[in-house]
């Protein structure tokens, strides 16, 4: 097996037929084959997978996901494993020996204490780290919970509070902090407790749905059909319904637990996963996976069912790697067969939330979405760029896929409305990360950018609020077109009792550092953490290139700019000038001076000194053009720019006046003198000269001065002809 990785290179796909997934396992996996191996437990408090021997612990760390790492080792007491489990802060190591006993050893001294039950009569279902600042570890009891707390000093724990209910069995996630204790005839019924920072939460018990096969008959809920996910930051509880083969979802709130729906199942044995906040469920008799985007709670798929591939396989393509011996070449080839067998094993053990353990051939998998794969499988554009910017694992590939997606819909040139929607995606999604702090997090080169200006600057929403898209600057800009659309989801805002909101589970919220200022071609894909675009971006890699395949059709270009700009205005967003002065570049190409005049008017151009000398270039084709970009100039205040505008258009005695009444010092007298020369008029040369006599201090004496009051001493002593 290692000669056949060492000795080929990997393909993507499990055979060469290339076929069609949604989500795929990567090769290779990590292994974890240890001699005398007692099983293999995992610990999702530490995010690791620990396979104990008779005197042995070995522990592999799984996030991030590394095959080659080599596993770690500590001594280990003998004795009976029924789960074993490192402390948060990896100094102690609990090992459930029976139902009524764990013994505790410290990993530095190797000491060892041993916590019992108080009495025979109950008995330890299970045990769990928790960083609750009132305990350290829980005890699950058929008699409820007992919530200790560790003394390092006296090497004990000491019993810190007890719930008392009747449990049947519990499932537990570190990740969501949340324990569910089921109890009941059918283990339906459910109580659950949330181990947060600021205590612990009990919340509403409730009460599973389950369908009866027969009248008299009452089917019993068993702890592997239920499953605690956390997707965006929203804690779910998923019931396989296996009588209604449905698998009913819960959500948790402060004050209640809800039933959210239920998703069909087509398999009789189902597993669930997550994968970068999609659901995937896994038909495992069919050997098929569904995936689900439950950000909106929707009951819909992303896309039809496909199977689960094996990707990056590799396959040896030399000759001379294998060996002349058939034996060798046969085992080989059972090898790769065998791998194309194990998808969907008997012995697959699937661990919450993206990892999968064959538990025969001793490996661990992890699952990956193929974005590209799903993007192609929808004509909906608005809505796969909604579900791609919400990807954070392969931001790099997501953000790449919608900045080529919205390069497609305006090179296709889809109808107006569609890539509007498009639009409105990108900058809904930009404008999101800036109000929760996120753009340009943790980068201090990025927070110089202009897009997260202050929103002061920003022309007031009522200056378009009146106005539609299609009338705000005339007829001129409706582009018809027709062509199929999708529906577009946009997000709702979330019940105000949600407990992701109010702190109460705050901490399943993640911190996104965002960094997508500097150029995708040149950032790093292990730098970016969120698809999001700004419109400075959508500048430099949507309509700088798309400007240049459409030089001859200005019109539908400018109509999607000028979607652009209304929906960065809606946002509140400031947009780079570029964009401004593409859209008068592509308005004057096109001579559409008067709508360009009505959107300088209405302030849809935001007013910049780019914007002004690209109207000032623009208007030597038209002089009201012209004359806005001035306008434009003495608005902002830009007096030098002004100035030397007035002076290029040969008002130089208007540009005098105008610098004697603000006081401008920045331009060079030889610019008016040069000018008032080539004017041929000795009066307005002789005017100039003595502006700057009176107006700089020192002026007389320097060499402009001399030699221009030579220059006009020659003027007027010439015969007049």
């Amino acid at each position: 097996m290692s000669a056949i990785a060492s000795s080929s290179q990997p393909v993507v796909g499990l055979s060469s037929s290339g076929a069609l997934s949604h989500a795929y396992i990567k090769y290779p996996p990590l292994r974890y084959n240890i001699p005398g191996s007692r099983g293999l437990f995992y610990d999702d408090g530490n995010k690791i997978i620990v396979s104990p021997t008779n005197n042995q612990v070995f522990s592999w760390k799984i996030s991030p996901f590394t095959p080659a790492i080599a596993p770690t080792s500590d001594s280990l007491s003998e004795g009976p494993i029924l789960s074993i489990k490192f402390s948060l802060d990896s100094k102690l190591i609990a090992i459930q020996r029976s139902n009524h006993e764990i013994q505790f050893q410290h990993l530095e001294t190797g000491e060892t204490f041993t916590q019992k039950c108080k009495s025979e009569s109950e008995s330890l279902l299970g045990f769990f780290w928790t960083d609750c600042l009132l305990c350290d570890i829980v005890f699950v009891k058929t008699s409820g919970l007992d919530l200790f707390a560790y003394n390092s000093e006296s090497n004990m724990l000491h019993l810190v509070e007890t719930r008392k209910l009747n449990v049947n069995w519990y499932v537990y996630t570190h990740e969501s902090r949340l324990v569910l204790l089921a109890s009941g005839m059918q283990c339906k019924a459910f109580t659950g407790f949330q181990l947060s920072s600021v205590g612990i939460i009990q919340l509403p018990k409730f009460e599973m749905v389950m369908a009866k096969s027969e009248a008299n008959s009452k089917p019993i809920l068993a702890s592997e059909d239920v499953y605690i996910i956390t997707v965006y930051g929203r804690i779910y509880c998923l019931q396989v319904d296996r009588v209604a083969m449905l698998l009913h979802s819960y959500r948790f709130y402060c004050d209640a637990v809800v039933q959210q729906g239920s998703l069909p199942i087509y398999s009789s044995k189902i597993a669930v996963s997550v994968v970068d906040n999609v659901l995937l469920v896994h038909q495992v008799d069919a050997k098929v996976v569904i995936l689900y985007d439950i950000f909106l709670d929707s009951q819909s798929p992303i896309s039809a069912p496909l199977p689960l591939l094996l990707r990056g396989l590799p396959r040896s393509t030399s000759m001379g790697s294998r060996s002349n011996d058939k034996n060798g070449e046969n085992s080989e080839v059972n090898y790769l067969s065998d791998l194309e067998a194990i998808i969907y094993g008997d012995d697959w053990n699937f661990l919450i939330p993206d990892l999968i353990c064959d538990v025969s051939n001793k490996i661990l998998w992890k699952l990956h979405l193929d974005l590209e794969a799903i993007a192609a499988s929808s004509s909906d554009m608005a809505s796969v760029l909604d579900f791609l910017q919400r990807r954070k694992l392969e931001a790099y590939q997501a953000k790449h896929l919608c900045l080529a997606t919205a390069r497609t819909v305006i090179l296709e040139r889809r109808p107006l409305s569609l890539v509007a929607r498009v639009i409105d995606v990108l900058v809904s999604s930009y404008a999101n990360s800036l109000k929760t702090g996120n753009y340009f997090k943790g980068s201090r080169s990025e927070k110089r950018a202009i897009s997260t200006a202050p929103h002061e600057n920003i022309p007031a929403a009522g200056d378009m609020a009146s106005a539609s898209r299609a009338t705000i600057i005339g007829k001129s800009f409706e582009y018809e077109g027709t062509g199929l659309e999708g529906e577009y989801f946009q997000a709702s805002a979330s019940s105000g009792s949600d407990l992701e909101e109010n702190g109460t589970m705050g901490y399943l919220r993640t911190d996104t550092n965002i960094d997508t200022g500097t150029s995708v071609s040149g950032m790093q894909e292990r730098q970016l953490t969120s698809p999001v675009i700004s419109p400075d971006e959508m500048y430099s890699f949507v309509f700088c290139p798309v400007e240049e395949e459409m030089a001859g059709e200005p019109s539908y270009l400018v109509s999607i700019m000028i979607e652009l700009l209304l929906s960065a205005n809606s946002e509140k967003i400031k947009v780079h000038p570029n964009i401004y002065v593409l859209t008068v570049q592509l308005l004057a190409r096109n001579e559409q001076f008067v709508e360009l005049g009505l959107l300088i008017i209405n302030k849809v151009l935001e007013p910049s000194r780019e914007v002004a000398l690209q109207l000032l270039e623009s208007g030597r084709q038209n002089r009201q053009i012209r004359k806005l970009g001035l306008d434009m100039l003495r608005q902002l205040n830009l007096h030098h720019d002004y100035i030397v505008s007035l002076v290029q258009e040969g008002y130089y005695l208007e540009a005098l006046r105008y610098t004697r009444k603000h006081k401008v010092v920045t331009v060079q007298p030889s610019l008016f003198l040069e000018a008032a020369l080539s004017s041929k008029d000795p009066q307005h040369l002789a005017a100039v000269l003595r502006f700057f006599s009176d107006f700089l201090p020192g002026f007389s004496h320097t060499s402009d001065h001399k030699a221009y009051y030579h220059l006009l001493t020659e003027m007027t002593l010439a015969p007049v002809s």
